[in-house]
């Protein structure tokens, strides 16, 4: 029988319960938990299931979840006794920052602590319970009722959070903060970048590396930029790319994974042409094709066989932070897109990928679009020519069509402007 295909739906629970379409990927909880890393931050590009694997994560391990094994029965990390022991045993704090997207810096700190208010919310059941005393009780009630939370509150509200919990349970968090860059981004874009900045290093190191309550945190994002500027003091930060071979195969379909889902949708004719247009990513040592667009493809095609590919990761990759580079660049456009039309044309660049950039730096050089793209999935690698040189090629046809008609088109927009100055 095949299980039914939930478009945009990323919560681990609600795809078991209602006996969706998944594709086991529980195995990273096992190797998660045996790297025994205290801060693990993973990026990836957009709609390669990290916002899936944080809510698996988070109904695996936490309290709320005691209880419901159905959840993970039949899957990979149940057929180890010792975690179906330790499933459903720890306090989590959830959140995500992916809808951060606002125009200025208090609009920004105005939904961070809207968010932080509703964890404080969710658990109120522990003031409720009367264990907090004295200074704690006072911070657990100002959460909950000041109108608006005060700075020195919102950024300690992570580090006092996990101290209740722990007061609470006897054991302590698990923090779990998906797609962590995305204010990052529209903070720099829009002039807010400093005052942004010094808000979420004080959020950050007091959740992440002065929190004597915290057990292990995950962190999710696109990018790793801005490390000096927002995570300078967290020296306990294990940072996996895709260029890192740890959990090489957790975000992305394998072939193996793919084919099998297209020969139970009776689509095993198509496995070339999915392969053709969705595959060509290569995360660490694994090769892996775009889930989204894999799902989408499965779905389309069974209302009606007839149709051909598209590129249904296009509505979900916003280009304001290519738009802003191309904008902002310097004189090397020119050559610039003309290694593009190279790649568009199936040939291969080598090209100085740096990881590590921060915002500052992004758009400092025409030599860093190259990593923005990387990092944000327009290319992926085909091998290290040394440390930091990559050979760079774009991944498959959709992308292909992706650049040309994008970001090509954004760098033609930007010259005829330019010849449009005085």
């Amino acid at each position: 029988m095949q299980l039914p295909i939930s478009l945009g739906n990323q919560g681990f629970a609600s795809l078991r319960e209602n006996h969706c379409f998944y594709i086991d990927k529980t195995d990273f909880i096992r190797e998660w938990w045996e790297k025994g890393d205290s801060v693990t931050l993973i990026t990836r590009p957009r709609r390669f299931g990290k916002t899936l694997t944080m809510s698996m994560v988070e109904q695996f391990f936490s309290v709320k979840y005691a209880g419901q094994q159905n959840l993970f029965e039949g899957l990979a990390i149940w057929k180890t006794k010792a975690y179906r022991e330790i499933q459903g045993t720890y306090p989590v704090i959830s959140l995500s920052f992916a809808n951060l997207k606002e125009p200025s810096y208090e609009l920004t700190r105005q939904k961070v602590c809207d968010q932080l208010q509703q964890l404080y919310t969710e658990h109120a059941y522990i003031w409720e319970s009367g264990i907090l005393k004295g200074a704690d009780k006072s911070f657990f009630e100002r959460m909950l009722h000041n109108e608006k939370v005060e700075y020195v509150d919102a950024t300690l509200a992570l580090y006092k959070l996990s101290s209740f919990m722990y007061q609470y349970y006897g054991k302590k968090v698990l923090i779990l903060l998906d797609e962590y860059d995305t204010p990052m981004q529209e903070a720099y874009i829009n002039d807010y970048w400093n005052e942004l900045t010094v808000f979420m290093r004080s959020l950050l190191n007091a959740a992440f590396k002065t929190n004597p309550w915290l057990e292990r945190a995950i962190m999710t994002g696109i990018t790793r930029v801005s490390k000096e500027s927002i995570f300078s003091d967290l020296n306990n930060l294990k940072v996996i790319t895709t260029t890192s071979d740890e959990y090489a195969d957790a975000f992305g379909f394998t072939e193996k994974e793919v084919f099998e889902a297209l020969e139970e949708r009776g689509l095993g004719s198509e496995k070339q042409k999915v392969k053709e247009w969705y595959d060509g990513y290569r995360f660490g040592n694994a090769d892996v094709y775009c889930p989204w667009d894999v799902i989408n493809y499965c779905d389309a095609h069974r209302r009606n066989p007839m149709l051909p590919p598209e590129n249904y990761w296009t509505n979900t990759s916003g280009n304001d932070v290519l738009k802003h580079f191309i904008e902002s660049a310097g004189a090397a456009k020119g050559l610039a897109k003309t290694d593009l039309e190279r790649l568009v044309n199936g040939e291969i660049v080598e090209k100085d990928i740096r990881e590590d950039l921060t915002y500052n730096e992004l758009y400092a050089s025409m030599d860093n679009l190259w990593s923005t793209l990387f990092m944000a999935g327009y290319l992926t690698h085909k091998g290290r020519v040394d440390t930091k040189r990559f050979r760079l090629a774009v991944p498959n046809r959709e992308i292909r069509n992706i650049i040309t008609e994008q970001v090509l088109a954004l760098f033609k927009q930007n010259v005829e402007k330019d010849g449009q100055r005085p």
